[in-house]
């Protein structure tokens, strides 16, 4: 049984950033505006879990939210283009996404929940990012539909070997999360114990909002699809805080590697993807990569793992 989404070449397909780095922009603007929205709907929950996305069978989801006595989602539809507003208490609600820029997304997307009855206020600017204008005045909104469909196909792809890695773990652990602050996928494992006070440093994120968000010790992985910064799809591991060892041990893949300017290591998409086995390749990376985090920074591991 085929079970890749249809109209893409493989479950690992190719990524290449610069083919697709104004899609990538817009998706990325479009998932703050979502998230900004189930920030504002979600009652709080630790680390700021209750902000973030979701894989669904369509894209990309908030999952339920509460509102007054009934519940609402949006969620991307990337097998029909277009987002997705349903709610206990009014009829769906379409929008296309081909020919949207930011802007009229978010327009079209704050009238529609106006519309069905929900009344909700964000923070009109992204996070995370150097620039933050308002998302009325963001005119760009490139949409390649094939690059799309691949991205969530990899997407897929990856989400089920987090999975995977997620469920060794009997500590306390996070579910995959998209975080659309960065854009990146990633699930994060926790030792049990308090961790420094985080120094901040993330453009347009709130000091508090960073502290409580790494007021645990942790080691975290996950995928990032690039930007003109860094213009390559990768894998990545870090732990906080990050002992001076921690940057010296041996890894898997081979192909991985310690990336100082990031303190993370780094594994590039397109090498799990061209692996004789992608998912043993990305297991292997979010395997030892955790070894390395816990081993250096003393984690009880009899008492965190199966």
């Amino acid at each position: 049984m085929n079970t890749i989404i249809k109209g893409c070449p493989s479950a690992w397909p190719a990524l290449p950033y610069s083919e697709w780095a104004e899609t990538v922009k817009t998706l990325h603007m479009w998932a703050q505006i979502v998230g900004k929205i189930r920030l504002k709907a979600m009652p709080w929950q630790n680390h700021s879990w209750h902000t973030t996305l979701y894989m669904s069978p369509r894209g990309f989801s908030t999952g339920s939210m509460p509102y007054k006595d009934g519940i609402f989602e949006v969620e991307f539809d990337f097998e029909s283009h277009c987002v997705m507003v349903k709610s206990t208490f009014n009829e769906p609600r379409k929008i296309g996404l081909e020919g949207l820029t930011v802007a009229s997304f978010y327009k079209s997307l704050m009238n529609t929940l106006k519309n069905i009855g929900v009344e909700v206020k964000i923070h009109a600017r992204p996070n995370e990012v150097e620039e933050a204008p308002h998302f009325s005045e963001m005119k760009f909104g490139e949409y390649s539909v094939q690059h799309v469909l691949n991205f969530w196909q990899a997407s897929v792809s990856i989400h089920n070997v987090f999975q995977r890695f997620r469920s060794k773990f009997i500590g306390k652990c996070s579910p995959v999360h998209l975080f659309w602050g960065a854009f990146d996928i990633a699930v994060t494992r926790f030792s049990g114990r308090p961790a420094p006070e985080h120094p901040g440093g993330m453009p347009n994120m709130p000091l508090d909002v960073m502290q409580e968000a790494y007021s645990q010790e942790v080691s975290s992985a996950g995928f990032w699809p690039g930007a003109d910064s860094f213009p390559e799809p990768i894998f990545y591991s870090y732990c906080y805080p990050s002992p001076e060892e921690f940057s010296k041990q041996k890894v898997l893949p081979k192909e991985a590697f310690w990336y100082a300017d990031l303190g993370e290591y780094v594994l590039k998409y397109e090498d799990v993807r061209k692996a004789a086995d992608p998912e043993k390749a990305l297991m292997d990376f979010l395997e030892t990569t955790y070894v390395a985090a816990a081993n250096t920074g003393n984690w009880d591991r009899e008492n965190l793992e199966k």
